[in-house]
């Protein structure tokens, strides 16, 4: 598959470019995946808000938390796929089918996470991450109680909230920006 079109409908810097602890921040991201996503590349257009994405994303996604990093992609793939961004349904839901070891978990979970072969408590907490979503001024103290049921404590309900407002943020940006995934995506964890 050969990609005729931009990464972005903004102009994108070489690594090169950038401020030091950006370029070295990126590299490292590089050694690891064996490629640099575009979304490093895309917004480092406004260095300053890519330092402040990745300190942030790292931050929620990171973090030592009573959600698994599973459950944690699971929460981007399920609000990206309601939010139409291609770049992270495609970008995370290749990081969820290795963190799960599973081939076809993200395109479940990204065309409707309730039909997924998930366990209920994780469609408990992806109803909650799409509420967060699409209609936060109705959460009320009944989503709290209905996720403590299924074990989630409120650092638990504060992480999904954090994480399904990030990536609405990213979602936007990727989608306002045209962002392309980059094709390696594609076949990671099939």
């Amino acid at each position: 598959m050969t990609n005729k079109r931009p990464v972005s409908r903004y102009p994108v810097p070489s690594v090169n470019e950038l401020p030091d602890d950006i370029k070295e921040r990126i590299l490292s991201i590089q050694d690891k995946a064996g490629f640099v996503p575009n979304v490093f590349l895309v917004l480092a257009h406004r260095p300053k808000e890519l330092r402040a994405f990745i300190d942030f994303h790292d931050a929620l996604m990171e973090r030592d938390s009573g959600l698994t990093k599973t459950d944690k992609e699971m929460i981007v793939v399920a609000t990206s796929g309601a939010n139409n961004c291609l770049y992270c349904v495609i970008a995370h839901g290749a990081i969820l089918r290795i963190r799960a070891k599973n081939s076809a978990i993200a395109d479940q979970i990204s065309v409707n996470f309730r039909k997924a072969d998930i366990p209920e408590k994780q469609i408990a907490m992806l109803e909650f991450a799409i509420k967060i979503s699409d209609d936060s001024k109705s959460i009320s103290d009944s989503d709290f109680e209905h996720l403590r049921g299924y074990g989630f404590d409120d650092e638990d309900i504060w992480d999904i909230a954090g994480i399904t407002s990030f990536f609405g943020l990213s979602n936007r940006m990727a989608n306002f920006t045209s962002m392309r995934p980059n094709e390696e995506f594609y076949s990671m964890g099939r």
